[in-house]
């Protein structure tokens, strides 16, 4: 990880998708911000408070769950607390990689920020010197229905900051027990009180984790979509009124505009496009790649919309308004009593967009396979090589990397299923709908890696394919920014031995595009605004 100069100020309320990516990947150090400070301390004084009186306060002095209406001695809130996280952690399956449970950190570390949920500043302090420090929990990736949030995940996260022996995490490269690597790093670890475990366990941020990694990466490969497609299009000697502005004004989707728009600029100054006399239209997977990417690009803004809310979310419960005006809904309750139970630890928001943006990058995939079918088959091609198989040396060309594609295909169509529309009832019935939306999190965050996959191997065709073109005579220009993605992919295929196996190519190219290497070749030539 590189770490970024200065350290972000964690307030509740103004988190992005990109300083999610820089504490997550890139080691940004975090702090809390001192008014964030003072709201917490604020709603902390209050639950201390009410832990004095006898009126019943959701998991302050009483039970959990189905158990809400049991009372909780004052004596015994402490280990019914501890009890909670231990209870929770009950997660299942292989382990979140660490940028995931580093984005739930701070995810959860913000959430706490705003004031709402009545713990101490210390339990985001303690979250944050985590990630300043490198500590990462050991996170199981299963076992959240994400409602009341992603409590199995967060307990086991959760595990590595109070006492005990239990949580293990990652730290100076070796797994060891979370005491141990919190001794050595000197964070002291938490001994809770009445609410901490709530606190730490009631949320979406598992969900919303996977999630805003998903847009980040998802807003990249769209960008190498357009790029590859460009490249494409090109090696097939494509027709370019398809991309017209006047055409796309008379049906003004945004996304489509901007994706005609930057195929357009990409592949200004080509003399392979409209190179075919005679030739009017295309198959769709070549003229319709505007409408296809387009709405990609649309339904990730709404995937973006929704995301970029629930990273500024409260999702605890109950929630501690100090200023909210009791009698103000219409149903006038105590003065006194600020703690309000709701739902916003439910995941359907998140879920539901994840389910919308898997399907989107499904489609984009889908669509980069075409293409790469085109390229590879001779009667499609324009009279490229079978296969594009080289003549100086026998081959198979990229029969099987196209075969490799279809897979990933293939696969992202089961994983598109809409987890957001199943539910099945949890805890006595107490929930007895529940969001899904982790599933469909980590679907779409699987969509878009194997997606990733399948656009390399587009460019992979296509610069083999350009090359091709450009052997054909000397009068073969390229687009400006076609040229510029062309010499960008051969960079990174030069540096493999001569005899690197296709699966080193197809990595090295994924590598090109997740660390985006094409979003710097299309700074050059597409505004901000026209770039997802």
């Amino acid at each position: 990880m590189r770490a970024a100069s200065a350290p972000l100020a964690i307030t509740g309320s103004d988190l992005d998708l990109d300083q999610v990516a820089e504490v997550a990947r890139d080691g940004r150090a975090v702090l809390l911000d001192r008014q964030a400070r003072a709201r917490m301390l604020r709603s902390y004084a209050w639950v201390k408070a009410a832990g004095q009186r006898d009126d019943p306060v959701y998991g302050v002095n009483t039970g959990f769950g189905s158990l809400a209406r049991v009372p909780i001695q004052a004596e015994d809130r402490a280990t019914l607390s501890l009890n909670l996280v231990r209870s929770h952690a009950a997660g299942v399956g292989e382990h979140l990689p660490d940028d995931v449970v580093r984005a739930m950190m701070l995810l959860r570390a913000n959430a706490l920020a705003k004031g709402a949920s009545g713990c101490r500043p210390r339990l985001v302090e303690t979250l944050l010197s985590m990630l300043n420090a490198g500590i990462t929990p050991l996170v199981p990736s299963r076992g959240s229905c994400g409602s009341s949030g992603d409590l199995a995940p967060l307990a086991h996260l959760a595990l590595a900051l109070v006492e005990g022996d239990h949580g293990r995490v990652w730290y100076q490269g070796r797994l060891q027990p979370a005491a141990e690597a919190m001794a050595a790093a000197r964070i002291p670890r938490l001994t809770l009180q009445a609410k901490d475990g709530l606190a730490l366990t009631n949320g979406a941020q598992l969900t919303t984790a996977l999630a805003a990694l998903a847009c980040v990466d998802a807003r990249r490969l769209l960008l190498a979509a357009e790029v590859a497609a460009a490249m494409s299009i090109e090696a097939l000697k494509g027709a370019s009124r398809a991309f017209h502005p006047a055409v796309h004004a008379l049906r003004p989707y945004a996304g489509a505009r901007a994706t005609a728009e930057n195929l357009c600029t990409l592949m200004a100054g080509s003399t392979l496009v409209d190179s075919v006399p005679g030739k009017v239209q295309d198959a769709y997977s070549l003229r319709c790649t505007p409408q296809v990417l387009g709405a990609s690009r649309d339904t990730l803004a709404f995937a973006i919309q929704q995301v970029s809310v629930e990273l500024n979310a409260a999702t605890d419960n109950p929630l501690i308004l100090m200023d909210a005006d009791p009698g103000a809904g219409g149903f006038p309750t105590p003065e006194e009593n600020r703690a309000y139970s709701a739902g916003l630890f439910h995941g359907e928001p998140v879920g539901m967009a994840m389910d919308v943006l898997k399907i989107a990058v499904a489609e984009v995939g889908s669509l980069s396979e075409r293409r790469l079918y085109r390229l590879t088959t001779g009667s499609l091609s324009q009279r490229l090589p079978l296969a594009l198989a080289r003549a100086d040396r026998p081959e198979l060309g990229m029969m099987v990397p196209h075969t490799s594609a279809a897979a990933l295909v293939s696969e992202n169509k089961l994983l598109c299923h809409p987890s957001s529309v199943d539910s099945i009832p949890t805890c006595e019935d107490q929930e007895d709908h529940v969001a899904m939306s982790t599933t469909a999190a980590r679907h779409a965050a699987r969509v878009v890696a194997n997606t990733r996959q399948v656009v390399a191997i587009e460019l992979l065709g296509a610069s083999r394919a350009l090359r091709f073109r450009r052997s054909e005579g000397v009068t073969v220009r390229l687009g400006e920014g076609t040229e510029a993605a062309w010499n960008a992919v051969e960079l990174a295929l030069n540096g493999l031995p001569d005899d690197a196996l296709p699966a080193e190519a197809i990595r090295a190219l994924d590598e090109l595009v997740a660390t985006g290497g094409l979003d710097k070749v299309c700074a050059r030539l597409l505004p901000v605004g026209a770039r997802p």
